[in-house]
């Protein structure tokens, strides 16, 4: 689970997903992501869910702007088993 600034691009939000496919990609395992914008809050904030949800701090990300290489679009492939042992 990740809290990030309400702020961002559609763009980071995607890149963010990306990454994690890929991560799940490289290690054969099947991966989850759970990208939570914060409207309103600004990295270094605490946002509560209350009850049993728990709370979960916003997280700064990086200044960068991933818009070029989310517009390439393409496909994270699934892993191949056949090359293992």
């Amino acid at each position: 689970m990740l809290v990030i600034p309400g702020d961002v691009t559609p763009e980071t939000v995607s890149a963010i997903i990306a990454d994690e496919a890929a991560i799940g990609m490289i290690n054969s395992k099947t991966t989850a992501v759970r990208v939570i914008p914060a409207i309103g809050r600004k990295a270094g904030e605490v946002l509560n869910f209350g009850g049993l949800l728990g709370a979960g701090p916003v997280m700064e990300l990086r200044k960068g702007n991933p818009e070029k290489f989310i517009h390439l679009g393409g496909r994270i492939p699934a892993p191949i088993q056949a090359l293992k042992n």
